[in-house]
């Protein structure tokens, strides 16, 4: 049985990619870095919610039995995957307070996970509104 996405779904899965976006840009805008850091972050950020979107459209297909390739596939989960390692390297050697290096991990997370279901909520959705 397959049911549409529910607008409490929805909406919260708006929220935490609003919630992961603004507070991961707001804490960089207000961060004591280098603009040079600040731009490594946030090109981070954009690198990675493009790269779980485009992962999640291609699993989907996948499981839709639409045609992907091998290739195309694998660089989805290498660009999720190099996303995070990219920022807990730059993390890592960040000269910034332990508890901002958290704030940074949680608020990227967070917005990963909303860029992921705001994808699958369109994708669910479209199926309801072709039939």
């Amino acid at each position: 049985m397959v049911q549409k996405t529910s607008n409490a779904f929805i909406a919260a899965s708006w929220v935490a990619l609003g919630a992961g976006m603004v507070g991961y840009i707001v804490g960089l805008a207000r961060a004591e870095m280098l603009l040079n850091e600040k731009g490594y972050y946030f090109t981070v950020l954009m690198f990675g919610l493009f790269a779980v979107v485009s992962l999640q459209k291609s699993v989907r297909d996948r499981l839709e039995k639409l045609p992907v390739t091998d290739i195309y596939y694998g660089i989805c989960w290498f660009g999720t995957l190099l996303s995070i390692v990219l920022l807990a390297v730059g993390l890592w050697n960040a000269t910034i307070l332990p508890s901002e290096k958290g704030f940074y991990a949680f608020a990227f997370l967070l917005a990963l996970f909303g860029a992921i279901s705001v994808q699958k909520n369109t994708r669910d959705n479209m199926s309801f509104s072709n039939e």
